[in-house]
Order: C-alpha cells, then sequence, then structure tokens
C-alpha cells in the first residue's frame, strides 16, 4: 500500500495538469526510499522502478502499459494487469497472505545498492544513450531553461572547464 502523502502528491500532479509518467514518478521516489530505509532491496535499478511503475498504475494513474515489441510480453501482460486492477470499479479482491510474504521474502534477500545515487546515475546515463542525439539535446535545452541563474553559471563554467581540458 502506497505511502498517503505519496497519492497526495499524485494527486497534486494530476490537478496540476502533468503528464502520467510524472504522476508515477512520486511512485519510483517511494519505493527507492523504501529499499534506502531497508525495507527490502532490488536485483536492479530496473527493477525498482517497476515496481514503482506497478504501485502506480494499481493506484490508479494513468500510465498505460508499454506497447507491443517495446518490452517482453510477460511485463507487458504484468503492467496490463495493474493498469485494470486501477482502473476497475468492480470489488477490489483482497490479495493472497501467501503470495505477498513471499514477494517481500524474495526482495528483502535482494541487495541494497539498486537505489543508490551511483546506480541511479548510471541507469538514468545508459537510458539517455539509448535515445536520439535530438531528443537528448532538447531535454538538455529544457534544464537549462528551468535552472536558475546561479544553476546555469555552474554548467557554462563546468561546460568551459571541459572544453579547455578537451583542446590540451
Amino acid at each position: 500500500m502506497p505511502w498517503k502523502t505519496t497519492l497526495e502528491r499524485a494527486e497534486e500532479d494530476k490537478r496540476e495538469g502533468k503528464a502520467p509518467a510524472t504522476q508515477a514518478g512520486e511512485f519510483v521516489k517511494e519505493e527507492m526510499e523504501h529499499i534506502r530505509r531497508g525495507k527490502h532491496g532490488a536485483a536492479n535499478t530496473k527493477q525498482a522502478i517497476a515496481i514503482g511503475l506497478s504501485k502506480a498504475r494499481r493506484a490508479g494513474v494513468d500510465l498505460p502499459p508499454p506497447k507491443k515489441g517495446r518490452t517482453s510480453q510477460k511485463t507487458r501482460k504484468s503492467a496490463e494487469s495493474a493498469y485494470r486492477k486501477g482502473h476497475s470499479s468492480a470489488q477490489k479482491k483482497k490479495p493472497s497472505r501467501k503470495r505477498s510474504r513471499a514477494i517481500e521474502g524474495a526482495l528483502k534477500r535482494m541487495p541494497r545498492k539498486a537505489a543508490s545515487k551511483k546506480a541511479l546515475s548510471k541507469h538514468a546515463h545508459d537510458a539517455a544513450k539509448r535515445r536520439g542525439s535530438t531528443s537528448r539535446k532538447k531535454a538538455a535545452q529544457k534544464a537549462v531553461r528551468t535552472r536558475g541563474a546561479a544553476a546555469r553559471k555552474r554548467a557554462a563554467q563546468k561546460a568551459a572547464a571541459t572544453r579547455e581540458k578537451r583542446a590540451a
């Protein structure tokens, strides 16, 4: 069950007209917090994110399952099931205690490094590498626009230092 604050923040994001992926981000943040606090672990960062997205879908966030060919059939089916659970008005079935305990037990045995700053940074970098250069450039330009003056100045100094280093 997601934290009340997570549900409230996701609801606020929805009211502000933010994208479903942004709303789901609140659940992913919560999942990272669970791992950092030692509630359970995850095999890798991708699994931790997947758990968060699944919780978001079950909580009713309008995050559609991935399209055919984007992920494995098993992942897609799981996402579809979570989406249905969060969007059906039917009587909610009580989760199986045995299954819940088994899942929690398996996650408890997994490492906690999946939510470390280093792991998250590497995952973001790898995900960005899979995107096209135009897409990456647009993301960087948006980041520049949404930064404050001080952050822009630091970024410019860093870029200048990098150029200097490469020229030498």
